[in-house]
Formats: C-alpha cells, structure tokens, sequence
C-alpha cells in the first residue's frame, strides 16, 4: 500500500475543556486560579492553522496568562449558551471579546447549532414565507444558505440583514453585560469596518459578516476599550504564507488571517493591555 504527504503535518491544538464547559478551546490548557487574561472569539482567536496565535502571543509579550476561549468558526451564541466561560471571563483580570459575524446565531428567521453556530439548523416560518421558491432542506451552513438568499433576491435579503444586525447588537451588548470585569472588544479584519451606507449591495460582505462602523461604535461604549487591528494580506506572499496547512485545507486557510494578522493584533493588544492590568 502507498500512502502519500498531503503537505505538513498537521498542528496539534492540544485540545481541552474547562469546568463544565462543553466547548472544546486550544489548548495548553491554563490554571484559572491564578490572575489571567481571557479570550473569547472565533477561528481567529483560536488561530486555526496558525503556530502563535494572537493570544499566545500576547503571553509571551506581557508575561501574564492568557486563556484562550476561542472557538472555530464560533458566533456570540456559542459563548451566550456556556455559563461557565461567562464565569470565567467575569474572574480574568481583563477579557478580550473578538468581533463576530453577526450570521452565526439562532435569531427570527433562522436557527443555528448551539455549539457548532456556522451550522444551519433550520427556517423558522416567517423566512419560509419570505422565500418561499427556498428548499431549506439543502442547507447546512449559513454562509451557504445566505448566499444562496441573497442570489435569489437582494430585496428581500434586506429584511434577513437587518434582523441579524439587530440581533448582533443586542446580543453583544447582553454578553458585554454579562462579563462583571473590564473588557477589550477586539476588531480583527483585513479591512475597516464600513458605514452602512457603504454595505454592498447584492453580496454578503465581508468578515465579520455584517458588522457596520456604526454597530461596532455602539457595542463599544458597552467596553471598557475598543481597539481596532487593520491587517490586510500582503499580495506578494502566497494565501497560506506562514500557515501549516495540508494541501486539502489551502482554500479555506486562504481565506483566513494569516501570520502577520496574529502579530499585528498581538502587538496592539499587548500595548492596550499593559496599560489596562
């Protein structure tokens, strides 16, 4: 039998769990009893495919425990639903809270895996009606069935839009509350935020999906900082430049941050969080 390499191998993210939490993080795992810092976001956070990750990285800058609560692919559900990391945030010295993606949480016409919130669980009557030439039966990932709506109908993905910004706004604004400690909210793209009058019309947008200028400075005044990373790919460097991925995994590592994005975060936070600790 033959077997042949697929690229490197692969990272091991020393999974783990803390307290009764049922979501798997990156691991090392850390000691919760001593002072820390936490992290709460998605797959950037986490660092999929990526050796440092922001969080680690701001470890070893500042020599305080960082604790990495980053989920893939994760939305404010995931956090929203786990009493324990809530816990857990509300005793760190300081927590960083990614921005997410507002279209990956259960809201008025859709819901969404409780853990796993990219999956798509199911049409709630109302976006049934709205759509009704849709077989919701098709979908299993949001971002699918979301580009699929808005193919079908720019107009009336308008009203699916504004709902999950709605429902972002709320939602963060509850988990900020939440959190009974000093917060850092974390925007990490390789853009800016846009004013909502520059949205694009008749695409979903870019990472994280949906999020304006005007929701970010709104959820911001629920933190006690807002710190903005702008780290765009350098277009001389390959997709996964720096990544450790295998040959299968290259198209979707090459929609995501990169190892410069992880550096630049790291060292806008470890700036922001020296001063806050």
């Amino acid at each position: 039998m033959t077997y042949y390499a697929l690229g490197p191998k692969p990272l091991d993210y020393l999974p783990c769990r803390y307290g009764t939490s049922k979501l798997m993080f990156r691991g090392p795992r850390r000691r919760l009893e001593e002072p820390y810092i936490a992290f709460l976001g998605g797959t950037e956070t986490y660092g999929k495919y990526i050796e440092q990750p922001f969080p680690a990285r701001v470890e070893a800058e500042i020599g305080k425990t960082c604790v990495n609560f980053g989920f893939p692919n994760a939305g404010i559900d995931a956090f929203a639903h786990d009493p324990f990391v809530a816990q857990a945030a509300s005793q760190a010295d300081v927590t960083v809270v990614q921005v997410m993606g507002a279209q990956n949480m259960t809201n008025r016409f859709y819901s969404v895996h409780r853990r796993r919130n990219d999956r798509f669980v199911g049409a709630s009557a109302l976006l049934q009606t709205i759509f009704r030439e849709v077989d919701f039966s098709e979908f299993h990932f949001n971002r699918h069935m979301l580009t699929h709506l808005i193919q079908v109908s720019p107009e009336r993905f308008e009203a699916v839009r504004t709902e999950l910004q709605q429902a972002w706004l709320a939602r963060m604004r509850l988990m900020l509350g939440q959190i009974q400690g000093r917060t850092l909210l974390l925007w990490l793209a390789d853009r800016p935020p846009v004013a909502a009058a520059d949205q694009p019309v008749g695409e979903l947008g870019y990472d994280p999906l949906f999020v304006t200028r005007e929701m970010l400075e709104s959820v911001a005044l629920h933190a006690t900082v807002k710190v903005e990373v702008v780290s765009p790919k350098d277009p001389s460097a390959g997709p996964v430049a720096g990544m450790v991925v295998s040959d299968l995994e290259t198209q979707a590592a090459s929609e995501m941050l990169g190892p410069m994005a992880h550096a630049n975060a790291a060292a806008a936070l470890s700036d922001a969080l020296q001063s806050m600790c």
